[in-house]
């Protein structure tokens, strides 16, 4: 298989991610990067596309109301395009994975609880959202052994500690 072409944008909706890691946009993009190069056995083939947007909990609260029927912000949110199976595949064009949208507040709340870098728990939820785009799910206990197994080795990969390590932490 030849080495194959991602179209990764990372769009920046909330300030507050680049202030507290001014790097972000580059290091999401390198995440997504490294998933989607660690899974080649589980991504479609081809050139590939997906977003990542770096937002808030208002617009995380209004997708998870809007798509989930949860009235919540949360961490992450995947939108996977390859789930609808009526979703137009253009000939020649990247074959678009889907959107990744991950909450500020949340996410900088969720790492001081757990005594974690930002970055790290970034890295964490980055990997566990372009997973999701390309099929992972942990709605089963086999599933979610799989998917947390795969996200701590890429995690590992950086000198990230294991985020599944405490069982309160599990999804």
């Amino acid at each position: 298989m030849t080495d194959p072409n991602y179209e990764i944008a990372v769009s920046l909706d909330c300030p507050a991610w680049a202030e507290a890691l001014p790097e972000v946009v580059d290091r999401v993009e390198a995440l997504a990067r490294l998933t989607l190069d660690s899974c080649p056995e589980d991504r479609p083939e081809g050139a590939l596309e997906l977003s990542v947007v770096l937002a808030d909990d208002e617009t995380v609260q209004a997708l998870n109301r809007d798509w989930r029927g949860k009235d919540a912000p949360t961490n992450v949110l995947s939108f996977a395009a390859l789930d609808d199976e009526e979703a137009p595949v253009v000939p020649g064009a990247p074959l678009l994975l889907g959107d990744v949208i991950l909450a500020w507040e949340t996410v900088a709340a969720e790492a001081v609880a757990q005594n974690k870098p930002l970055a790290d728990h970034l890295a964490h939820l980055v990997i566990h959202g372009v997973l999701h785009l390309i099929g992972f799910d942990h709605e089963e206990e086999e599933e979610a052994v799989e998917m947390e197994a795969l996200e701590t080795r890429l995690l590992a990969t950086l000198g990230i500690a294991d985020p599944y390590q405490d069982e309160d932490e599990r999804r």
